[in-house]
């Protein structure tokens, strides 16, 4: 259970890195950096199946299977979710790509309770609806319909469910998906190429970021879906409110606040006033120490403090 756990943790440490990462492709368009993003991660599976020696393993479980959707759609929802994350950062929608990570825990409570029957105290359930309304706050302060948000918390809390589901584990599932996706994603970069316009031949800052693309997207994921395997998906989604209440007590939370949630003073909160900012931020606190109520068996005290307004 602790292992799951800190490994659902680690993954979302490394995914709320991502926007810092992508932000330094800006010049590349997003189709591409996505192409690379895929067959890099591709490359990155591949290279583990191998050194394990699991070929004859994935192979055997894919005949096995009885039901090829939960084998197939998972590479179409990561793919989409990917484009669309890369294209909402480099667009400059950091705050809806910030309000996926609140939204999108959320989602995998429903979806693990609906179809996993993962059951919630009474008192998990209050705190899930606090959590609620803090979103539900931000988002009216935003000022707008967040549609990035909720399809990126759609389809990643459907991904976290196939993925559960599935007979692969997650190396497995994730070479498999990649797989799928660099079909015809080669045959793109292949068209860029024959007419000179593939990004990665700009310099070698470029170049090196879009291959190590792979392993920035590709580790994470295999922390965040071996644990979710273990523990329930609902507990193992909503380790991001916990890494991000654990930042605060440190000298970097500010930076930590600014990163993952794009409410603060810092960014310029939909052009709303500076106590809007304090708001927002203030609600920020709010959703995430409810999260900390929720996970109160399986952390430290201190980090359920109430928090304040900055």
């Amino acid at each position: 259970m602790k292992l799951a756990i800190a490994l659902a943790l680690g993954a979302y440490i490394f995914f709320g890195l991502h926007p810092i990462y992508w932000k330094l492709l800006q010049h590349v368009p997003s189709l591409e950096i996505v192409s690379f993003r895929i067959v890099s991660s591709f490359v990155f599976f591949t290279i583990i199946i191998s050194l394990r020696n699991e070929w004859k393993e994935l192979t055997r479980k894919i005949k096995r299977s009885n039901n090829n959707a939960i084998l197939f759609i998972p590479a179409l929802l990561i793919g989409s979710n990917w484009a669309l994350y890369i294209w909402a950062v480099n667009a400059g929608f950091i705050i809806e790509t910030s309000l996926d990570y609140f939204i999108s825990p959320l989602i995998s409570i429903f979806l693990g309770v609906i179809f996993l029957h993962e059951s919630l105290r009474l008192f998990q359930w209050g705190a899930v609806l606090i959590a609620g309304v803090g979103v539900l706050i931000m988002t009216f302060i935003y000022g707008q319909f967040p549609w990035i948000s909720l399809y990126l918390a759609g389809t990643w809390g459907a991904y976290g469910l196939l993925r559960k589901k599935s007979p692969l584990n997650s190396v497995e599932g994730l070479t498999l998906d990649t797989a799928l996706l660099s079909l015809p994603v080669i045959i793109y970069l292949i068209l860029l190429a024959s007419i000179g316009t593939n990004s990665i031949l700009i310099d070698l800052t470029t170049s090196l970021l879009l291959v190590g693309s792979g392993l920035i997207s590709g580790f994470p994921l295999i922390l965040f879906i071996t644990g979710a395997r273990i523990i329930n998906l609902s507990l193992s989604s909503i380790s991001y409110w916990i890494v991000y209440n654990a930042h605060k007590y440190h000298d970097y939370y500010p930076f930590f606040r600014t990163l993952y949630s794009g409410c603060s003073s810092e960014y310029n909160f939909g052009g709303q006033s500076y106590i809007n900012h304090r708001v927002a931020s203030y609600f920020v606190d709010v959703v995430f120490n409810c999260s900390c109520c929720f996970f109160i068996e399986q952390i430290p005290a201190n980090i359920c403090a109430i928090p304040k307004v900055y």
